[in-house]
């Protein structure tokens, strides 16, 4: 089972699951529901009203693995995106699952909490849709909008923008909260949780990173090292 938070490093690629998660519900402002094994995102207008999601990553493993293959301050940032799985809507809560789009927005603020309240218990302690404009600023910035199909079911993944507030945060393995919110009047989203039961299922953001161009051409400096010292032996013997 994979711990929330843990990166998978696949030479360039890291893959960093949420350490918080929580949607807000425009219904019912004042409940949290971060334990939710599901997050939603849905245009204010329809029957069950509008809903929004938060997903904070921690990215020091991610920003720790690349310096350990490449150099600190030997890499960048070449690609960012996001891997969710679409649910049924099983809860009375939610809207259910229509075709639309939705924005990604990187957030400044990382300080907001996940809660411990579900659709069927909610709290009040934790981020809710009444806190959620507290922890938002003229300084976060957009990664994006993007189209869901409307499906219940299936993995996909979204290229977000790489903006330089986002790649300074995974460069320096800071926090990186993300806010989905819809980005049309006809949008429903249910995916998958931190708290769903399979950690395959689980939101991931995967970093692609590559090596800044003195780094690699320290490491072909050090490959033709390697070789030539080789052959030297070899002669020798």
């Amino acid at each position: 089972m994979l711990v929330a938070g843990v990166v998978r490093l696949y030479g360039g690629e890291a893959h960093l699951n949420p350490v918080a998660d929580a949607f807000v519900s425009a219904s019912q402002p004042a409940r949290n529901f971060g334990a939710a094994g599901a997050l939603s995102v849905a245009a204010p207008g329809l029957s069950r009203g509008g809903f929004e999601s938060v997903l904070r990553f921690d990215s020091s493993s991610a920003r720790d693995g690349f310096d350990a293959l490449w150099g600190p301050n030997q890499w960048t940032v070449d690609r960012v995106s996001l891997e969710l799985t679409a649910a049924s809507p099983l809860n009375a809560i939610f809207n259910a699952s229509t075709a639309g789009r939705f924005s990604v927005t990187w957030m400044r603020d990382d300080s907001w909490a996940e809660g411990f309240g579900s659709p069927n218990i909610p709290s009040t302690g934790g981020i809710t849709s009444a806190a959620l404009p507290s922890f938002l600023s003229d300084d976060d910035r957009s990664l994006g909008s993007y189209s869901f199909d409307g499906a219940t079911s299936g993995r996909r993944s979204y290229d977000l923008l790489v903006e330089s507030s986002l790649r300074a945060d995974l460069l320096a393995g800071e926090l990186v909260s993300l806010r989905l919110s819809p980005a049309d009047a006809s949008v429903s989203y249910l995916f998958n949780s931190r708290n769903y039961i399979n950690p395959a299922d689980h939101p991931a953001l995967t970093i692609t990173a590559i090596p800044e161009p003195g780094a690699g051409i320290l490491v072909s400096l050090l490959c033709i090292c390697m070789v030539a010292k080789r052959q030297r032996r070899k002669l020798a013997s």
